[in-house]
C-alpha cells in the first residue's frame, strides 16, 4: 500500500464522519420543520372548518333574509311596546276628549231610542215616563269625564297591558303554524342545529364567541409555525454560506436541502392560500321605536388551497374547467416535484443516468415550464383584484343616518399557505442556482 493510499483513508473517514454529522444536524431541523408543517397543515384545515361553520351559521339567508329571525324580532318589539306603552300628557288629553265624545254619543243614541215618538204602547209610555222621571241625562253627561279617566286608567293598568300583550303575541305566534314559515324554520334548524351541537352551544351568540376565540388562537399559532418553518430553511441557507468551500459536503447538504423543499411544497399546496370573506358587520334601523340590529351577516365566504382549486376544477362537468385543472396540476404540482427529484437523482446517480436527457431536462431546463412562480403572481393579483372589488362594492352599502345604519367589512386575506408557497419558489430558485455550481456532471 503506497503513501497516497494511506493518506486518503483517514481523509475518507473524516469526510464520512463530517457527512454523517451534517446529516444528523440537518435531520434535527428537518424533523422540526416536518412537525411544524404538519401542525400548520392541520391548523389550516381546522381554521377552514371553523370559518365555514361560522359563515354557515351567520349566513345572511339565516339572518337578515330569514323569516324566522324577523318573526322573533317583530314578536319581541310588539311584546315590549304593549307592555311598556305609556301615554304622554298630550296623548292623555286627546284620548280623554275622544273617549268623552264616544260616551256622550252613546248616551244621546240611547236617549233617542227610548224617547222616540213611535213608542205608543202602554209599556213604551211607562218606559219613557220612568226615564224622564228617574234618569237625569244631564247628570250622567256631567260624569262622562270621570268615566273617561277610569277607562284610560284601565287601559294603562299593567295587568291589562300584560293581557293585551298575550293577545298580540298569540296572533304573532299563530304565524308559526303556517306551512311556509314552519318549513322555513325546519330548513334553518337543519343547518344550525348540527353546528350548535358540534360546539356544545345553544345559540348563535355563544357560537360566535367560541369560534372567534378559537380562530384568533389558531391564526396566531399558524403564523408562529410558519415562522419556525422558514427559520429551519434559513438555517440550511446559512450552512450553504458557511460550507461553501467544503466541496466534500455539498452533495449531502444539497440532498438534505431538497427534503426541506419537499416539505415547503407539500404545505404550500395543501394549506389555505387565500380567503374571500365579505360581510355586513352591522345593520341597525328603527322599527316601531325599537332598534332592530343584525350583526356579522356573511354575504360570501370561500377558502381554498391550490389542491382545492385543482379538485374543484377537475370535478366540474365542463371540459374547459377540467382542462384548466389538469394544466395547473401538471405545471404547478407535478413539474416542481419531478424537478426536485431529478436534481437529487442527477447528483447521486452514475454519470450515464445523471446525464440522461430526461434527468438533465427536468434538473436544469424544466424551470421555464413550471408555473409555480406564475401561480404566486396570479394569486397575488387575484387577491388585489378581489380585495379592491369587494372594498368598492361593499362601500356602496355603507349607510349612516338616524333611521338606518349599515357597516360592511371585507375580511379577504392571504393565508400562511401563500407565504410558504412563495418561500418554496424562492428556495427552489436558489437550489437551482447552487446545483449549477456543485454538479460534477456536464450541464449542457
Amino acid at each position: 500500500m503506497n503513501t497516497d493510499t494511506l493518506k486518503k483513508e483517514p481523509a475518507k473517514k473524516g469526510n464520512l464522519l463530517n457527512n454523517l454529522l451534517l446529516i444528523f444536524f440537518l435531520a434535527l431541523f428537518l424533523c422540526a420543520e416536518g412537525w411544524f408543517a404538519y401542525r400548520l397543515h392541520t391548523l389550516s384545515g381546522q381554521q377552514e372548518q371553523l370559518k365555514k361553520d361560522y359563515s354557515d351559521a351567520n349566513n345572511i339567508t339565516l339572518g337578515l333574509f330569514s323569516i324566522e329571525e324577523w318573526h322573533d324580532e317583530i314578536a319581541g318589539i310588539l311584546n315590549h311596546q304593549v307592555k311598556h306603552f305609556t301615554f304622554t300628557a298630550k296623548q292623555k288629553r286627546q284620548l280623554q276628549k275622544e273617549v268623552e265624545d264616544i260616551i256622550i254619543t252613546l248616551i244621546n243614541k240611547a236617549e233617542a231610542m227610548i224617547t222616540q215618538p213611535k213608542k205608543k204602547s202602554i209599556g213604551g209610555k211607562l218606559t219613557k215616563f220612568a226615564v224622564k222621571t228617574f234618569v237625569k241625562t244631564d247628570k250622567i253627561k256631567a260624569q262622562v269625564p270621570a268615566f273617561a279617566r277610569k277607562i284610560i286608567a284601565q287601559v294603562d293598568n299593567p295587568a291589562n297591558k300584560n293581557q293585551l300583550s298575550k293577545m298580540a303575541m298569540s296572533k304573532v305566534n299563530h304565524l308559526e303554524h303556517t306551512p311556509y314559515l314552519d318549513s322555513t324554520i325546519k330548513a334553518n334548524h337543519k343547518i344550525t342545529d348540527p353546528i350548535y351541537k358540534r360546539y356544545a352551544v345553544n345559540d348563535r351568540d355563544a357560537l360566535n364567541q367560541k369560534l372567534n376565540r378559537s380562530l384568533e388562537q389558531i391564526r396566531v399559532t399558524m403564523y408562529k409555525y410558519s415562522t419556525y418553518m422558514l427559520g429551519c430553511v434559513v438555517v440550511v441557507l446559512l450552512l450553504w454560506w458557511l460550507l461553501r468551500k467544503r466541496t466534500e459536503l455539498h452533495v449531502t447538504l444539497f440532498i438534505m436541502s431538497l427534503l426541506f423543499a419537499f416539505i415547503l411544497l407539500a404545505v404550500g399546496l395543501t394549506a389555505s392560500m387565500i380567503e374571500v370573506d365579505a360581510r355586513i358587520k352591522s345593520l341597525d334601523f328603527m322599527l316601531l321605536g325599537q332598534h332592530v340590529v343584525f350583526k356579522d351577516q356573511v354575504l360570501f365566504f370561500q377558502s381554498k388551497s391550490i389542491m382545492d382549486v385543482v379538485h374543484v376544477l377537475i370535478s366540474q362537468p365542463k371540459i374547459d374547467s377540467i382542462l384548466v385543472g389538469v394544466l395547473i396540476m401538471v405545471f404547478s404540482i407535478l413539474f416542481p416535484i419531478i424537478k426536485l427529484s431529478s436534481t437529487g437523482i442527477h447528483l447521486l446517480s452514475k454519470k450515464n443516468i445523471a446525464e440522461s436527457k430526461f434527468i438533465k431536462y427536468f434538473a436544469f431546463q424544466s424551470g421555464k415550464w413550471s408555473m409555480a412562480d406564475v401561480i404566486v403572481i396570479a394569486i397575488l393579483m387575484t387577491y388585489i383584484g378581489l380585495n379592491g372589488l369587494l372594498e368598492s362594492q361593499l362601500a356602496l352599502f355603507n349607510i349612516k343616518s338616524d333611521a338606518l345604519t349599515i357597516i360592511t367589512t371585507n375580511n379577504t386575506a392571504l393565508q400562511p399557505g401563500y407565504i410558504i408557497f412563495i418561500c418554496f419558489v424562492l428556495y427552489g430558485l436558489i437550489l437551482s442556482t447552487i446545483l449549477k455550481f456543485i454538479t460534477p456532471h456536464d450541464t449542457h
